[in-house]
């Protein structure tokens, strides 16, 4: 008995039993085998912290398309999972999880006791992001599954520290760092997210020593007055030429600051002259190192003011500031105040003002590093897609500065570096040394950990077993393609390939693929805080994993935002309803044999082919190689356009309409023709499908009497496709002559479906019941009418006769006319004809026709286009023209025989 699916779709009864088929079974295990191409991706880590969210499923869906497809072009596909171990966000909540459980803080129960917590925290919910990444379909290779912080990639971490820290580019120095006063560490720059708000210029009057005059400057950070060790001006400002050298007096401190000349003020910027603050803002501290200036701290780690700001010591920055400028207003020295607006840098975490402090950091020199990451991105070593995001990649590494890696954290990478009390001995090694080299004392460690992008900047070649020589690692690097979005490049892609060329010598991928975020339908940023956020796991409970994946990749261009709503969601979940109910009225016409007993395709007499038949699996063919190109070029959502397209028009609405008739026949040969096409159809749209939708398409593939698994079988596509030569291609192998008649056949139903909805399309002018049969007269002027077209266009057009002029008779004086392609189609409608309509609708016609012609004349006028086009796009060009220009002569024509009437 044949096996039929249920009646209604419904993704719950079978998404998650299919994954753990797949799982079980082994398909998405990647192995080195020599004999094929790899094909490697490496995800992007989830912070342990989190679960997925839209931006998540967008990039892991990405992900998934492209090692489905690899995996069906034969490659050994390796597409490598793991989280990501998250620094500072991890200990923020572990720590808020201790206060709220405890009552206690972190101090209160030490760094062991915290560290305890922070592992048994991340087993109880640092695994809840990659089961939610099975529910979306994600294929990884979960037996290589890594965590930022395992055995192994610790190990990669002390040793690339060791290897940079004795090249002589990791030092420990007293710099201007980032300082995050609520998480309480510091800040790399691309950790600091700036944001513009609404703030104020105050302008003060420093008074010189002399009493001679003074100068005013502005600032928006007047609590940093009290840190201030020099006025700067430029040396070329005729306004202070008299200044330089000189003395002004700090506001109410009363301490005498020099006045220095430097480039670093712009004469044309506020009143041309700037405090220098040389511990609290990175410009004034090199105008400070430049100038041998004293480094006074007036805020502290805690954003409270120090002893430095005398009574204000203790307070808050910004209560501060208020204070100070209400006492500096009463003293006389505000000048002036102006409302502007102020960039700000803020924690990529907590979102709090950030301080720029100084502090002892570990910083890795980056000049040398940046140079080979520069020169790959301009050698074509290393792609972006799209390649406007090479510009963003370029404009970090060329005004990169050093990066600080300490975090004065618990949770992270421990600094390999140990020092000795005892004589100040400073040693960084692999191993924590037993004794101090230098005198034998003890030996304590570095209480910092690194920078969580430290380690993940290793991930491509340290998930690979490195710095071990393993096979993985010979194997699967280089990756092939890094899949991301554009909101970290400069955070982690960056990072990755400066440390690949540095420790590999060669980039980590060849190719990097941007992606936009995924927005609310309003366009604004989805977030937990606007209440606009929307859960991925509700979508796919509600509508499934494919239709969530599907509306993903279809919305999303690379590069691009997209916008998520509830209609795009329904609308795939339609076009999966689409495809089931299909399939599941192919599956009920495949007679008591079921699927089993239709014979393949090849099997079939090729002469019982009938021109449908040709149409629609020329018609496979040809989009198959399109969406296979599509793909190779990252155009994913112009791929599930054209796949839907396919399906939903071609195979649903025209292919299997042109079939029923035939399966209800009683022709038992041409029946089973019928059903080996559109088996041999459907297997290959699923096969296409599959990357995007692998849950619906798994199951109907089981239906289909095929064996095996669709995951593991092969895409329709051998040429350029298949890395073992294994794919298929319908159009592959056919004789000349075979060809000849694909490409007749293909001719004859586009001319088919042309009528028919052309008829269509008048029927509906007319305003014709839809039982209400009509004649038609279809006058040939070119085009070539093969045998049995009438009986498909009678059939999909609802009309009760189909008469070919073909001696050029006369047509009907009360029709509606169509004017196609190398024929005219007349609708006799009878007394439902409308002189007055008709006119009016060759009237709209006449104008698009013109409009066309025009826009052609001047494009192939343009000895731009003509001389630097390709020739055949030339070539295609003219042809349009032609043919509008025929169209436009049959309209006038049909205008004028109907003037009068």
């Amino acid at each position: 008995m044949t096996k039929i699916p249920e009646k209604n779709y419904d993704p719950k009864s079978f998404e998650t039993r299919i994954y753990g088929e797949w799982e079980r079974a082994g398909c998405f295990h990647a192995e080195v085998d020599p004999s094929r191409a790899p094909y490697t991706i490496v995800m992007p880590p989830p912070n342990i912290t989190g679960q997925l969210h839209m931006g998540h499923a967008l990039d892991q869906t990405l992900q998934d398309v492209l090692i489905r497809v690899k995996r069906l072009q034969g490659y050994s596909t390796l597409w490598l999972p793991g989280t990501d171990h998250a620094s500072i966000a991890t200990e923020v909540r572990v720590a808020e999880e201790i206060r709220e459980k405890e009552g206690k803080t972190k101090d209160e129960i030490g760094r062991d006791g915290f560290l305890k917590r922070a592992w048994a925290w991340r087993e109880l919910y640092g695994r809840r992001i990659t089961e939610q990444q099975r529910r979306l379909g994600a294929s990884c290779d979960w037996e290589r599954e890594r965590f930022t912080m395992d055995e192994g990639l610790n190990k990669a971490v002390v040793e690339q520290f060791v290897r940079l820290y004795e090249k002589g580019y990791i030092y420990k120095g007293n710099r201007m760092i980032n300082w995050c006063p609520v998480c309480g560490t510091s800040l790399s720059d691309a950790e600091v997210e700036h944001e513009d708000v609404d703030g104020q210029y105050w302008y003060f009057r420093y008074p010189a020593a002399d009493g001679k005059g003074g100068i005013v400057v502005a600032t928006s950070r007047p609590e940093t007055m009290f840190g201030d060790t020099a006025v700067a001006v430029h040396p070329d400002d005729e306004r202070y030429r008299d200044m330089i050298g000189k003395t002004v007096v700090l506001p109410i401190v009363g301490r005498e600051i020099p006045v220095v000349a430097d480039t670093y003020p712009d004469p044309e910027k506020g009143t041309g002259a700037v405090k220098i603050t040389s511990a609290h803002d990175p410009n004034d501290f090199e105008v400070g190192e430049r100038h041998g200036l004293e480094r006074i701290v007036c805020i502290g780690f805690d954003a409270r003011m120090t002893e430095e700001a005398g009574k204000y010591e203790g307070m808050d920055r910004y209560e501060c500031r208020k204070a100070w400028v209400d006492e500096l207003t009463r003293g006389g020295y505000l000048v002036k105040s102006e409302k502007v607006s102020i960039p700000v840098g803020v924690c990529y975490r907590c979102n709090a003002a950030v301080e720029p402090m100084l502090s002892d950091q570990w910083f890795v020199k980056m000049e040398e590093l940046a140079k080979p990451a520069i020169e790959a991105a301009k050698d074509g070593s290393l792609k972006h897609v799209p390649e406007r995001f090479e510009k963003v990649y370029l404009h970090w590494l060329d005004d990169i500065r050093d990066w600080c890696i300490s975090r004065q954290l618990w949770w992270g990478h421990r600094i390999p570096a140990y020092y000795c009390d005892a004589c100040g001995e400073v040693v960084v090694a692999r191993e924590r040394p037993e004794s101090c080299p230098a005198c034998g004392g003890a030996m304590r460690q570095d209480e910092d950990v690194l920078d969580t992008w430290f380690s993940s900047a290793l991930w491509p070649f340290s998930t690979l077993g490195w710095p071990e020589k393993t096979p993985d690692l010979d194997y699967f690097y280089p990756t092939s393609v890094l899949v991301t979005g554009y909101d970290i490049i400069f955070f982690w892609v960056v990072r990755m390939v400066f440390s690949g060329l540095d420790v590999m010598g060669e980039v980590p991928f060849g190719s990097v693929f941007v992606h936009g975020l995924v927005r609310a339908g309003d366009g604004a940023k989805m977030s937990k805080s606007l209440g606009n956020g929307v859960d991925p796991i509700e979508v796919i409970d509600g509508y499934g994993a494919d239709a969530l994946r599907f509306m993903l990749i279809d919305g999303s261009a690379a590069g691009n935002d997209m916008r998520f709503t509830t209609d795009k969601i329904e609308s795939a979940r339609n076009f999966a309803n689409k495809l089931w109910n299909a399939s599941r009225f192919i599956i009920m016409n495949l007679g008591e044999g079921g699927a089993e007993a239709v014979p393949p395709l090849e099997g079939v007499d090729a002469g019982r082919l009938r021109d449908e038949d040709l149409w629609i699996l020329e018609k496979v063919a040809r989009a198959a190689e399109d969406i296979t190109r599509n793909i190779e070029s990252f155009d994913l959502s112009v791929a599930t356009q054209k796949i839907y397209e396919l399906i939903w028009n071609e195979y649903c609405d025209w292919y299997i309409e042109f079939v029923k008739p035939r399966l209800s026949g009683d022709d038992e040969g041409d029946k089973e023709t019928a059903r080996a096409v559109l088996i041999s159809a459907l297997s290959d749209l699923l096969r296409l499908l599959h990357p995007f939708m692998p849950f619906i398409t798994e199951e109907i593939w089981s239906f289909l009497g095929k064996g095996g698994r669709l995951i593991t079988d092969r895409w329709p596509i051998a040429a350029g496709g298949g890395a073992d030569g294994a794919g298929r291609n319908a159009g592959a192998g056919r004789t000349r002559g075979e060809a000849e008649a694909f490409e007749r056949a293909y001719a004859k139903i586009e001319l088919v479906k042309d009528i028919v909805r052309a008829v269509r399309g008048m029927r509906k002018d007319a305003g014709a019941a839809p039982s209400r049969a009509l004649p038609i007269v279809i006058k040939p002027e070119g085009a070539e009418l093969g045998a049995g077209m009438e009986t498909l266009i009678g059939k999909l057009a609802n009309v009760s006769s189909v008469t070919v002029a073909t001696d050029g008779g006369a047509q009907p004086d009360d029709a509606v006319s169509a004017i196609l392609t190398g024929l005219t189609v007349f609708v006799d409608a009878g007394d439902l004809f409308d002189y007055e309509a008709e006119r009016e609708r060759l009237g709209k016609e006449e104008d698009r026709l013109e409009g066309n012609i025009a826009r052609l004349r001047g494009k192939l006028s343009n000895e731009g286009f003509t001389s630097k086009a390709p020739e055949h796009v030339v070539r295609v060009e003219r042809d349009k023209l032609a043919s509008e220009e025929d169209a436009y002569g049959k309209v006038l024509a049909r205008l004028a025989s109907i003037e009068g009437k």
